[in-house]
């Protein structure tokens, strides 16, 4: 799958497209990986409506699998949409995209505008 690159705030950006086939398992983790490091870059962007509903379903194991490929190879991923509604519907995925924004390295944003900011934000002098 070809992906946009941009550069934000000193950073490469790789862009999955928001059309395509579900990603839904580990190798097609380490796939999308493997293109965001060809490219250069240290973060793929993921559009919600690109992942699996299993994902999403953390009793499937589908998210730690896809997730921990991420984790392992240092890539940041982010989940890009609005997943107010699915982890409303369970406390479990509301946790785990919580943390996941907590630790830095799998981030669960709103739009385009939270990944900006935060890239500000990540990148400000503390």
């Amino acid at each position: 799958m070809p992906l946009d690159i941009e550069e934000v705030h000193g950073r490469r950006i790789a862009l999955c497209p928001p059309d395509g086939p579900l990603l839904r398992t580990a190798g097609d983790a380490t796939d999308l990986i493997g293109e965001t490091r060809s490219a250069d870059a240290s973060t793929v962007v993921v559009p919600i409506e690109r992942l699996d509903p299993a994902f999403f379903q953390l009793r499937t194991g589908v998210a730690g699998e896809f997730v921990q490929k991420f984790v392992n190879y240092r890539v940041t991923l982010v989940v890009l949409g609005d997943t107010t509604e699915i982890a409303s519907k369970s406390k479990a995925l509301h946790d785990f995209i919580y943390e996941s924004n907590l630790r830095g390295s799998i981030w669960f944003l709103t739009s385009k505008r939270d990944l900006e900011e935060r890239l500000a934000r990540d990148d400000a002098p503390h």
